[in-house]
C-alpha cells in the first residue's frame, strides 16, 4: 500500500516535471519585444492625448491643448457645468459632419484625478512601472489592464477615431496578443 502510494506521488511529481518542460516559458527577450507593442500603442495620441500629467487633456494628432480650456475635473468627467459629454456623446457623428467634430464613445472621460494613469513623457520603463501598478491604474492588476484593453468601448474608440484622427496603428486583437504575451513572460520591464 505504501508503495503504491509512492509510485502515485513520484508519477504525479514526474508527470508535472515533463509537462513544464514541454511548456516553453516566455523569455525576457520575447517579453520586452511584446511590450514595445503595448508601449507603441499606449503612447499613440489616440491614448495618450487622455493619459496626461495634468488636469487638461489634448487633442487631434499632435497633441495640442484641448480647446475651450477643458480640464479633468476630479473624477475626470469634466469639471462641474461642463461634463464631458456636454460635446462627447455615445458615438462618433457621421463623417458627413467633417473632419475634427467631437468624437464620441460610450463613456466618454479621463482617468480620475487620484489615478490619471500617465501615459504622456514618460520613457519606456516609467510606462511599464505605471501599468503594472494598482496605485497608479485606479486599482487594475494585470489582468484588469488586459480586460481594459481588450474589451472597454472607450478605448476601442482608437481604432475608429471619427473622421481627421489616426487610428491606433496595432490591429486591436495585436495588441490584446501582445500585453498578453507580455503577462506571461512575468511583464518585465525595459532597462531604461
Amino acid at each position: 500500500m505504501r508503495t503504491t502510494a509512492a509510485l502515485t506521488a513520484l508519477a504525479v511529481v514526474l508527470g508535472a516535471a515533463a509537462r513544464a518542460q514541454a511548456a516553453p516559458k516566455a523569455d525576457a527577450a520575447s517579453g520586452l519585444a511584446a511590450f514595445e507593442t503595448v508601449r507603441k500603442v499606449f503612447q499613440h495620441p489616440r491614448c495618450q492625448n487622455c493619459h496626461i500629467p495634468g488636469d487638461a487633456p489634448l487633442q487631434f494628432d499632435d497633441g495640442r491643448p484641448h480647446g475651450q480650456n477643458v480640464k479633468r475635473g476630479a473624477g475626470g468627467q469634466g469639471p462641474a457645468g461642463l461634463p464631458c459629454v456636454t460635446c462627447h456623446q455615445s458615438r462618433n457623428p457621421p463623417t458627413s459632419y467633417g473632419a475634427h467634430t467631437p468624437p464620441g464613445a460610450p463613456n466618454w472621460h479621463l482617468p480620475p484625478a487620484r489615478t490619471p494613469m500617465v501615459f504622456l513623457h514618460l520613457t519606456p520603463a516609467q510606462l511599464c512601472a505605471t501599468i503594472k501598478d494598482p496605485a497608479r491604474t485606479g486599482g487594475k492588476d494585470l489582468p484588469a489592464m488586459l480586460d481594459h484593453v481588450a474589451n472597454d468601448q472607450l478605448v476601442g474608440w482608437g481604432w475608429d477615431p471619427g473622421a481627421g484622427r489616426a487610428p491606433v496603428p496595432v490591429a486591436r486583437a495585436e495588441l490584446t496578443a501582445a500585453f498578453r504575451a507580455w503577462m506571461d513572460a512575468g511583464a518585465p520591464c525595459p532597462a531604461r
